[in-house]
């Protein structure tokens, strides 16, 4: 299909193992499931199959290393293919980042949620988003609604979050709910264990 045609309208046409071309999908999983290598390859097919116009990717992933290993990280890791708008959130990672201070971490998810507002506001409409790193702007709120509303009339959202061992703190117990309301929002939700 040339580019600027609609996109697929067959939920049942997948883009990468339980990733459908229509509806709203959340992958889901502890550090390096591969959340964002599946989100990379969904992207590449939509991509190749249905062109880049209309295609929103919306970054939000820090880049932390713990012990000589990358946990998580950017698509453009994994070679995706130019797209009609990007936004990249330069992302605090408020846990990592705070030391263990609660109140940094909370200053850290709040200058989070303010560049992504930047990001949301200048997106523009779309057929397909891909989210990298859902749950980063909202670590500060826990409300993903300016998500929902950068989506719009979206027929494919494509998106991604951590879900292991968040520890204790303000910070992480608002990304559980911001987790919660995004599984809500989400048509499905395919749960990752790294294992394939």
């Amino acid at each position: 299909m040339p580019d600027g045609e609609d996109g697929p309208t067959d939920a049942s046409d997948a883009l990468a193992p339980r990733v459908p071309a229509t509806g709203r999908t959340l992958l889901t999983g502890p550090s390096n499931a591969g959340k964002t290598r599946r989100t990379a390859a969904a992207l590449r097919e939509y991509v190749d199959r249905y062109g880049r116009t209309g295609v929103v990717v919306l970054d939000f992933a820090p880049t932390v290393v713990r012990d000589g290993t990358v946990l998580g990280g950017r698509l453009d890791r994994f070679d995706v293919l130019r797209v009609a708008w990007t936004g990249t959130l330069v992302a605090h990672a408020p846990r990592a980042g705070s030391g263990g201070d609660q109140k940094r971490a909370i200053e850290l998810a709040r200058a989070n949620a303010r560049n992504a507002e930047r990001l949301f506001d200048a997106a523009p409409p779309a057929r397909a988003v891909f989210v990298n790193d859902a749950t980063i702007p909202f670590q500060a709120t826990g409300d993903p609604s300016p998500l929902d509303a950068a989506c719009g009339g979206a027929s494919l959202v494509v998106a991604n979050a951590f879900d292991g061992d968040l520890g204790e703190g303000p910070v992480s117990d608002i990304e559980r709910t911001a987790l919660e309301r995004l599984t809500d929002w989400v048509d499905r939700r395919v749960r990752l264990d790294g294992s394939g």
